[in-house]
């Protein structure tokens, strides 16, 4: 207790109404092997859309791969063929609130009031006691779990609020917004009909052009 944990990952993924958690079944093998054995889970029966991941170790898993299914514009009106934008928010850091509400020892822990310290000792499990003589000669305590670094000493004057410890909760909070273009496949039929005409149309130009060469070199040589 106390030692300094890795960083842990984690991260919400906002999907526009109708796109959701692809299910088992649906997830190709190639992509399978690149999603792992990451539990990803809906913010809520309501919101199948917003995506939950973490906290996962951030050693192993570097990347996040999300599965995603597509709605069928075919089979629900309500979506169309157009494009939608994607929010993506990551955390990368360390547990500061034990399940309870509790803080844990990844926090800056501060003084509750200004004053001197009378007295710093140790508690159960190396938890920390800081104790603080106020102006009116009453105390007040603060305990700090094992682990953070202490930054003040007996006999020091502190201020209300004033850091106890260091912040051992490295890392931060990112964002990014995308989109996603949900393509009709008879449109890339089309497009690659279109395309094959074209390229056919060139050939076709190309060869009546030689054509037409070979007869003006005749009636030449004629």
């Amino acid at each position: 207790m106390g030692k300094k944990g890795p960083l842990n990952v984690g991260g919400v993924l906002v999907l526009p109404e109708g796109f959701k958690l692809a299910p088992p079944e649906r997830i190709p093998e190639e992509m399978k092997k690149r999603v792992g054995k990451v539990y990803f889970q809906p913010f809520n029966e309501a919101r199948p859309n917003i995506l939950v991941v973490g906290p996962l170790p951030g050693k192993k898993y570097p990347e996040i791969v999300f599965p995603i299914l597509s709605p069928d514009p075919e089979t629900d009106k309500n979506v169309k063929y157009l494009n939608y934008p994607i929010y993506f928010g990551g955390n990368r850091g360390r547990g500061q609130v034990y399940p309870d509400g509790k803080k844990s020892n990844n926090n800056v822990f501060t003084s509750p009031a200004a004053g001197t310290i009378q007295s710093i000792t140790t508690g159960t499990d190396g938890a920390t006691i800081i104790t603080i003589e106020k102006a009116d000669k009453t105390t007040v305590s603060e305990t700090i779990p094992a682990g953070p670094t202490l930054l003040v000493a007996q006999g020091a004057k502190v201020v209300a609020d004033q850091p106890f410890t260091g912040n051992p909760n490295v890392g931060g909070f990112g964002q990014a917004e995308t989109e996603i273009v949900l393509q009709s496949p008879a449109r890339v039929q089309g497009l690659l009909v279109f395309f094959t005409a074209v390229a056919g149309a060139q050939i076709m130009l190309v060869i009546k052009k030689k054509q037409y060469e070979k007869v003006q070199l005749s009636e030449q040589n004629f």
